[in-house]
């Protein structure tokens, strides 16, 4: 036996080296803005969750903000580091569900990837609506058109994100420092100031601060922290997308991740610390940090620039989705749980296949919120929670199966974790059950149950076709070749040369349905074929019926043998513009589709260039 190999030569000294693709992959610095935007955005809303369920207890209960505040930095430390650990340990993405494939088993892997893709496409919704909200609150006259500018925006990030995750990081660097630096400048003045410089974005408007002040017990404390825990959502991206950084890819996620975690921490306890020192209310139709940037920097200029910077990176904030999503469904794709079409990467490092899907799914939910930030909410968070808590376990697990030093302190480090994030599931999905929670609890299970499916059909379609297992060697079979002809041109002469190429018997099938006019035309080309004499016979098909693939298709039945090979050669225009297209009758089409389904013949499809 024989095997021709190519073995290409160096390239020559004055010649480029080959492109890689890394010049279309991240660095830290612009994954951070890639990945880093819903984490970041977060701080429009995680200290607003605080306030909101503390003021239940009246001023009393605000006081509280700090110290809740602080817990949810320390577990966002917590999670900075365990996933920091999970990006070395699984340098190829995949995070929660990486972890918990290799720890925890393939059904709890897939709990993790469903509760991921969940939070994924919500994060997209919600930040979509949310970013419009602020637009159209400002400009009351667009609310009316809110879906079309949500769906506008999610155009606008889609197109960018099929320009590859480089493009669309040096798109929103500039929008994420603005938004971070005017952050920090807020709360850097804020600091030196005793009182409120203004209170005017407040002025008239209700406060939400409960009249009855009432005990600060620990249920309200737990699910205060729950619900501030929606400023964590995104810290997972940076370790799902591991494959999109440059060389080396671990290090500078790791890094990216830390940068992360110590920017988010820094604006969330300073907000926090403001919001003590100007004893900040909650009120009706003005967020909390529209208050702190009036109370801060007053009702100028720099108030409109946050606001501003606010509503932009909300809305922008759907881009750490498109960058962690199409990773994971590649994982998906790749284990055999989602079609493999998932798998496939174009040009610019894109998984095309899952921006546009996510895309797809994202707008559906935008029209069924009507653009509603408030009806898509109550399903926001609780699958990242889940992933963080399986993502913690599974490396617990991992830890104790380690060898070393320092891998108990780690082990008990994820597990408290683990506690922590548990506990937030379960608090934010009983708190938000009511509200439309009950969504997810459905979703999740149906979503594991098409992985399932998904998988076992790939099985099934592995074991027919062998894989893993050396095939009979090949052997050559007799070969007929059938080409439809409806007529005589240079089409059927290069039909009937490609035919007998390919087979050791060529038949031409003309199909004659009963009626006077069929009968006449199907005269005159048997005429014209003795005419031209290929040395091919032409067979008349009769059909009753006016059908063209079925009567072909059962005439390749009635020729099929037991160690013949039948093929049908279906001869076809290629036009010279696209357009032309529309002037073909597609006959081609119908044929195969016909020999396809109802036979077991080779399809080979000429395509004829009348350039």
């Amino acid at each position: 036996m024989s095997v021709l190999t190519a073995t290409p030569g160096a390239a020559p000294a004055d010649e480029e080296p080959p492109d890689t693709g890394e010049r279309h992959r991240l660095t830290a610095v612009t994954g951070l803005a890639a990945l880093s935007l819903d984490a970041m955005a977060s701080v429009a809303y995680g200290p607003e969750a605080i306030v909101l369920v503390l003021a239940g207890a009246g001023a009393h209960g605000l006081g509280f903000t700090l110290p809740v505040t602080l817990a949810i930095a320390g577990l966002l430390a917590v999670l900075v580091a365990s996933y920091r650990q999970v990006i070395a340990a699984f340098p190829d993405g995949g995070g929660s569900y990486a972890v918990a494939r290799t720890h925890l088993g393939v059904r709890t892997s897939l709990v993790a990837a469903a509760s991921l893709v969940l939070d994924y496409v919500l994060n997209v919704a919600v930040a979509v609506t949310a970013g419009v909200a602020a637009l159209t609150s400002a400009f009351p006259g667009l609310y009316d058109d809110r879906v079309w500018i949500c769906l506008a925006v999610l155009a606008l990030v889609t197109g960018v994100n099929l320009r590859g995750i480089v493009e669309s990081a040096r798109v929103f660097i500039v929008p994420t420092a603005v938004f971070v630096g005017s952050v920090f400048v807020l709360i850097a003045v804020g600091l030196f100031r005793a009182a409120p410089v203004s209170t005017a974005a407040a002025h008239g408007h209700a406060s939400v601060l409960a009249d009855n002040a009432t005990a600060v017990g620990a249920l309200l404390l737990l699910k205060a922290f729950a619900s501030g825990c929606s400023a964590l959502t995104g810290v997972e991206a940076l370790a799902n997308t591991v494959p999109s950084f440059r060389v080396p890819r671990a290090k500078r996620a790791q890094r990216a991740e830390v940068a992360l975690g110590a920017v988010l921490g820094a604006m969330l306890i300073g907000l926090s610390v403001l919001i003590s020192r100007f004893h900040l209310q909650p009120v009706e139709g003005v967020t909390v940090l529209a208050q702190l940037a009036d109370a801060s920097l007053g009702h100028n200029l720099a108030f409109y620039v946050v606001q501003f910077a606010t509503m932009i990176l909300l809305a922008l904030s759907a881009n750490t989705s498109f960058g962690g999503l199409p990773v994971l469904l590649k994982l998906l794709a790749r284990d055999n749980h989602l079609p493999h079409v998932f798998a496939l990467k174009a040009d610019r490092q894109v998984h095309r296949h899952g921006v546009l899907t996510l895309a797809a799914v994202s707008a559906a939910l935008l029209v069924f919120s009507g653009g509603d930030t408030n009806t898509l909410v109550p399903l926001f968070a609780i699958g990242v929670f889940i992933g963080f808590t399986i993502a913690q376990v599974g490396m617990v697990r991992h830890w104790l199966l380690e060898r070393g030093r320092g891998r108990r302190g780690k082990a008990v480090l994820n597990g408290f974790g683990a506690v922590l994030t548990g506990v937030s599931a379960v608090v934010v999905t009983a708190t938000k059950f009511a509200d439309g929670a009950w969504l997810i609890v459905i979703a999740l299970p149906l979503l594991v149950a098409a992985f399932e499916a998904v998988h076992r059909a790939y099985a099934r379609i592995g074991e027919r076709l062998g894989l893993g297992r050396v095939p009979e060697r090949p052997h050559r079979e007799r070969s007929v070749v059938v080409v439809p002809v409806s007529h005589l041109s240079r089409l059927t002469c290069e039909a009937l040369n490609a035919a007998g190429s390919l087979g050791d018997e060529v038949r031409a099938v003309t199909v004659c349905h009963t009626d006077p006019e069929d009968r006449a035309q199907a005269a005159v080309l048997e005429e014209a074929w003795e005419r031209w004499n290929p040395g091919v016979p032409l067979v008349r098909v009769v059909s009753e019926h006016r059908a063209l693939g079925r009567p072909i298709a059962s005439y390749v039945r009635g020729i099929a043998a037991p160690g013949t090979r039948v093929t049908v050669l279906i001869p076809e225009i290629e036009p010279d513009r696209m357009w032309q297209r529309l002037l073909q009758n597609q006959r081609g089409a119908v044929v195969a589709h016909a020999v396809r389904r109802d036979t077991d013949a080779v399809i080979c499809r000429l395509r004829f260039r009348l350039s």
